[in-house]
């Protein structure tokens, strides 16, 4: 393949564009916010976790104090007419008068023990309240540091795609002066090998692969016409000579 030397020398230009697109890709896949937002995603899936456990927990008390009062209303209530059919004379019976006193004195123990069992249930929904407070106190906190990051991701995002489509655009103006099948060939070639589809012969040096060539290779090059697109003999990129190519 022939090529002018001057289009050759431009297929260097494209790859310095293609690897500093590369550069690019990876500092933009490799920005500190994508971790720091991966673990905060982490951290607020367990604390959220952990807020509806305790949130259940809350609710779950909260019923069992609503039933707990309500049974102590109901033997309060009974107590309370017991004591009442008592004062009013009504029972005269001498047996019967000693087992309503007997239940009126069995209502106020069972009243004390359900009394108990609502302070324990209260003490146990006052702590849940409070991990619910807590844990909706580190999830807000949790989530504006996510959202900070979020935000200074972003701002690195747009700037990144900004330089890309500075640097695109520059690639598909130098790219469209380079001879087609120089292109295709090239192309070719980067995608082989790993992104590099030319390379500058610097001081007998090949800059793809950091070989230098041999003396039957030397003089090989310095025997090719200026429009001779050499490639390297090692990693069989397109070798570009240049000034500076110590020949």
């Amino acid at each position: 393949m022939n090529a002018a030397p001057a289009d050759q020398i431009r297929l260097l230009d494209v790859q310095a564009l293609d690897v500093r697109l590369s550069q690019l890709a990876h500092k933009r896949g490799a920005l500190p916010e994508h971790a720091e937002i991966e673990s905060l995603t982490k951290d607020l899936a367990q604390l959220r976790d952990l807020l509806v456990a305790a949130t259940t927990e809350e609710s779950d008390t909260a019923r069992e104090q609503t039933k707990a009062e309500q049974d102590v209303d109901q033997v309060r209530q009974r107590a309370v007419r017991d004591q009442q059919r008592l004062d009013s004379g009504a029972v005269t019976s001498p047996k019967d008068l000693e087992n309503l006193q007997r239940e009126i004195v069995s209502l106020a123990k069972r009243q004390g023990d359900l009394e108990d069992v609502v302070l324990e249930v209260m003490e146990r929904r006052e702590s849940a309240q409070e991990r619910v407070a807590e844990l909706t106190e580190r999830v807000s906190a949790v989530q504006a540091k996510s959202d900070d990051a979020a935000a200074r991701r972003d701002a690195a995002l747009q700037e990144f795609d900004g330089q890309v489509a500075a640097v695109t655009k520059e690639r598909e103006v130098i790219a469209a002066s380079v001879p087609a099948d120089l292109l295709k060939l090239y192309e070719k070639l980067r995608v082989q090998q790993g992104g590099v589809g030319a390379a500058r012969l610097y001081q007998r040096h090949c800059e793809g692969c950091r070989l230098e060539l041999n003396i039957t290779e030397v003089n090989e090059v310095r025997a090719a016409a200026p429009d001779t697109v050499l490639r390297c003999e090692n990693c069989r990129r397109i070798l570009v000579r240049t000034a500076e190519s110590g020949l």
